[in-house]
Formats: structure tokens, C-alpha cells, sequence
């Protein structure tokens, strides 16, 4: 039996994709319209005008 590896979505790797202790899963920190968070739900919001790449490293590389 082989695992399927899942797909990466824009959202897990965005750096408005945040863990939040109180709910414990993980959340959009953006305010989305009614449209856009039904979308978010679903799983099928591509092409978010919100979308940040999430890169810790950015600024370590930016001092180099």
C-alpha cells in the first residue's frame, strides 16, 4: 500500500495561514467576503489576492 502524496495548496504554504491555539487548527488571517470564505472552506480558493509567500527566511537571506 502506497501513500499519495497530497497536493500543496496555496494556502498551507501562505504566510496569512496561521495556527490559532484557541480554535486548534488553522486559520486565514485575512478578512475574507462571503464569497471568498466559502471558497476557503471548500478548499478550491486558487489565485488569492491575499496570498503571501510564507518565507521565514527571507529576511536572513535579505542580511547576507
Amino acid at each position: 500500500m502506497t501513500k499519495k502524496k497530497q497536493k500543496m495548496t496555496n494556502c498551507e504554504v501562505c504566510g496569512n495561514y496561521v495556527y490559532d491555539d484557541d480554535y486548534g487548527y488553522y486559520v486565514c488571517e485575512m478578512d475574507l467576503d462571503e464569497d471568498e470564505m466559502r471558497l476557503f472552506i471548500q478548499g478550491s480558493f486558487h489565485g488569492c489576492p491575499y496570498f503571501q509567500y510564507g518565507d521565514e527566511y527571507r529576511i536572513v537571506r535579505h542580511q547576507m
